[in-house]
């Protein structure tokens, strides 16, 4: 497939345009038009939809990139090396420009927290203003993938240090159970970490937390689905996309309620 980054005017945010369908539909990369999927964030909108939108949308977050139109040609985007780094090189190739508006930021005014089965994620009230994310990674004493976490700052520099080429990761079991639907058949063990008992198959960790760093990266880009700056902390444990999104839905509604409830 195609991806293509294309500037777009103050106040636009990261718009995703179908190219291959009539009329080029756009789809906002917000979370009012997130689909709960497994293992990925979909976008849907009067009927188009554009999937594994996380790393794209983390990418464009992590340089605060937010004036774009990502135009594609199919539904699913590409997963390269299963990391975003491809995309971020593509896009400081490209290099990005300082527009004459201000951004809008919302400040995480108390902790708000949703869970499900054990895992959960939080946004707290930020020390400064900032946004760091963490994430602690624990799939329980028999899984090959041992406990860690990670905590950062999202500034550019630290993203494309820290972040960006952080990869995909599964068990072996789960690899085996995707082929059997028909899915991933494209994709071998150097594209991605496919973890058994011994560790990744014929590959090797970037870090030894990478698991968890890539978490985290899913959090920027599923974070970043509130069309603005975010400061506060959010820290999450053995969560994913769908409480990803929930805690971004809870967040804006909890900002709403405020704005009321000063407004009245």
């Amino acid at each position: 497939m195609r991806l293509r980054f294309c500037p777009a005017a103050p106040h636009t945010g990261v718009i995703f345009v179908r190219d291959d369908l009539d009329g080029r539909p756009e789809i906002p990369a917000l979370v009012e038009y997130s689909e709960e999927a497994a293992r990925r964030t979909v976008l849907s909108r009067n009927g188009a939809s554009v999937e594994m939108v996380e790393h794209i949308v983390a990418a464009l977050a992590g340089l605060r990139i937010d004036n774009c139109r990502v135009f594609v040609d199919a539904a699913e985007m590409p997963g390269f090396d299963g990391s975003c780094q491809q995309m971020v090189q593509a896009l400081d190739e490209a290099g990005s420009v300082t527009q004459e508006a201000v951004r809008p930021r919302l400040l995480v005014p108390r902790t708000v927290r949703v869970e499900m089965d054990g895992c959960w994620i939080e946004a707290r009230p930020p020390a400064s203003n900032t946004m760091t994310v963490e994430y602690q990674l624990d799939y329980g004493r028999q899984s090959p993938i041992p406990p860690q976490s990670f905590r950062v700052e999202v500034t550019p520099s630290l993203f494309r240090r820290e972040l960006a080429a952080s990869r995909t990761f599964l068990l072996a079991s789960e690899a085996e159970a995707l082929r059997r639907q028909g899915l991933g058949n494209h994709v071998g063990y150097r594209d991605l970490l496919v973890f058994d008992e011994s560790g990744p198959i014929k590959n090797s960790l970037r870090w030894h937390d990478e698991c968890a760093r890539h978490k985290a990266l899913d959090m920027v880009g599923d974070l970043a689905l509130a069309g603005c700056d975010l400061s506060g902390h959010f820290i999450a444990s053995r969560s994913g996309h769908r409480l990803n999104s929930r805690i971004v839905r809870a967040l804006l509604d909890e900002c709403q309620r405020i704005e009321r409830r000063y407004s009245a």
